[in-house]
């Protein structure tokens, strides 16, 4: 195990160290300690390496990630994972604004809650929420899998391209052409899939499935002027 401290070093040194990591290294296992809530941590990665962050952080962590598996003991700031291209981002706490956002690829974790706009304009990122989402999640969401075990806040999936949105709790509205949509076996296999992977204590048969009603991105003759 790797030791990275960031009360003796400074975070560009600290990334530095993380993206020097090839595909092929003996250093696969790395620990970040005290944090102190600082921004842009473990982003931009490219290296089958495993990073636990030992606390909570702030804006960007674990942003652009490829390949790389993110543990963060702790809550995560604005923006964790955000354009997520493979690997897996895991948060013991709390994700705030926009978790996921923009994400084409990997898993996110979230064994808390996650606060508005989780998965804004995901475009193929697999997010699982063990808690509940804030308002306006997956706006504008083109492709991939969000999971929510708890309740959704108003808005849900507004203006939907083919995300898949599966939610076990409330839903308190839903956005423009977002619909409840049947739930068939491939579904429940991707549902259950997701739920193993992301350690959640859930049946795939307690989930409703929302997706796009095709209403706003389907070009009709009646609505041209």
């Amino acid at each position: 195990m790797q030791i990275l401290d960031m009360a003796e070093i400074e975070l560009r040194e600290m990334n530095a160290t993380l993206h020097a990591q090839a595909e092929k290294t003996n250093q696969t296992a790395w620990e970040i300690v005290n944090p102190r809530g600082a921004h842009a941590i473990a982003c931009g990665l490219d290296a089958p390496i495993e990073v636990t962050v030992k606390g909570s952080t702030g804006y960007y962590c674990a942003g652009m990630n490829k390949q790389a598996t993110i543990n963060i003991k702790g809550s995560a700031g604005p923006g964790v994972a955000e354009n997520m291209m493979s690997g897996t981002v895991v948060i013991d706490g709390d994700a705030s604004q926009y978790a996921g956002a923009t994400g084409h690829g990997g898993l996110l974790v979230i064994k808390g809650n996650a606060s508005s706009r989780c998965g804004i304009s995901m475009k193929g990122i697999d997010i699982v929420v063990h808690g509940s989402i804030g308002h306006m999640s997956a706006f504008m969401a083109q492709s991939g899998n969000m999971v929510v075990c708890g309740d959704a806040g108003e808005a849900l999936g507004d203006s939907l391209y083919e995300a898949r949105l599966f939610v076990r709790g409330s839903v308190k509205s839903l956005g423009a052409d977002c619909a409840e949509k049947e739930m068939r076996p491939e579904h429940l296999e991707i549902l259950s899939d997701l739920l193993e992977r992301a350690g959640a204590d859930a049946k795939p048969e307690e989930f409703k499935r929302y997706g796009s009603a095709r209403e706003l991105y389907t070009f009709k003759i009646d609505n041209a002027y």
